[in-house]
């Protein structure tokens, strides 16, 4: 899963991502884009790792890419941007990060703290990437529908696709209206258009805003994650050894870290959930989509496994947790062989019977 933060000069989304990955945050000015592996936090995997005490345990992880932020406020700014923005297509999902702390440190975006601007302007320079996308494909389908070649009858069909995307972006339109089967999606997914791709969005508060509530209404929709995180507070708890960052984070009432809350909102705008393994030693989780079947299950693990399948033993971690024992659970009838069309769920354990 590789995720990328985008947000405006000053948002803190370069201190939020040292804050969940223990990188270090990017010198001031700097132009490259950072990477960093961010371990899913996950508490079934520390109490299976007391139960189970492996040789290794392995977190699923988040592959987050940070860009510098943006200045759309004159044009060398907002040439730089687009560059940026061109290069993050091929990420599975976007994370933007607004701010709403005041620091006079910190000089804010266009001199005044707003994350509801903040985030309109972000969506609408990604649909401005997006259409100027579409418009260099037209100009290119354009030229090639009348040759006779081989793709002619598929160029002419995404010609059509790729019309309807500029119509509906000049009419301010999401691009996901224009786009009426999944053949059109599929045609077109190659190409990586920004605002289709699952969002969730960071709002960077002061200590004493952490229970702001922030409405968005008619700029996201819904089903969008949003989460609230002092990004200055969070960069500092994660520099304390565990114990004093429990204690400070139940003095100041944080019942979750910004980690946490970060994969949450990515593994919810994705749809994805885990299963896990405890195999030669090895307990790992595997994230997943959610609706994925056994058969597909066993191929994140290996391809082999897939091809191979047979069975999946299945039994829930909340029922190991309640029984105490696989010796319980089967007792207790708790765990199944499952066949190659079972729905995996969120928390199943699984061991994979196979035959290559």
């Amino acid at each position: 899963m590789k995720v990328a933060l985008l947000g405006l000069l000053q948002s803190g989304k370069s201190t939020l991502l040292s804050a969940i990955s223990g990188k270090a945050i990017p010198p001031v000015g700097s132009t490259a884009i950072e990477e960093a592996i961010v371990p899913v936090p996950d508490e079934r995997l520390d109490w299976l790792t007391e139960h189970y005490k492996p040789k290794k345990t392995t977190h699923a992880t988040v592959d987050c890419l940070d860009l510098p932020g943006f200045n759309f406020t004159d044009e060398h700014g907002r040439a730089a941007a687009r560059r940026l923005i061109s290069q993050i297509r091929t990420v599975d999902m976007l994370v933007l990060v607004v701010r709403a702390f005041e620091n006079p440190a910190a000089p804010p975006y266009r001199n005044s703290v707003n994350p509801v601007r903040d985030l309109a302007e972000l969506q609408t320079e990604l649909l401005l990437s997006d259409l100027e996308l579409v418009t260099t494909r037209i100009e290119r389908l354009e030229k090639q529908v009348n040759k006779p070649t081989k793709t002619q009858a598929q160029d002419k069909a995404e010609l059509t696709v790729q019309k309807k995307l500029q119509e509906a972006i000049e009419s301010e339109k999401p691009i996901s209206s224009a786009i009426e089967t999944d053949a059109e999606r599929e045609t077109i997914k190659s190409l990586g258009f920004l605002t289709l791709k699952p969002v969730a969005v960071v709002v960077n508060v002061g200590e004493d805003k952490l229970d702001d509530k922030f409405d968005f209404a008619g700029m996201i929709d819904s089903s969008v994650p949003v989460i609230a995180v002092c990004v200055k507070l969070e960069y500092e708890l994660a520099q304390l050894d565990a114990e004093s960052r429990a204690e400070f984070m139940t003095d100041l009432g944080i019942s979750e870290s910004a980690a946490g809350k970060f994969v949450k909102s990515c593994y919810t705008a994705l749809g994805l959930i885990s299963f896990l393994t405890v195999v030669s030693g090895e307990l790992r989780a595997w994230p997943i989509k959610q609706g994925t079947v056994a058969l597909d299950a066993a191929g994140k693990v290996h391809t082999d496994i897939k091809r191979g399948f047979i069975k999946a033993e299945t039994f829930g971690f909340e029922d190991l947790k309640e029984f105490g024992s696989e010796k319980a659970l089967k007792a207790a009838g708790k765990i199944r062989l499952e066949g190659k069309d079972y729905v995996v769920q969120d928390g199943d354990i699984i061991n994979f019977r196979f035959n290559v």
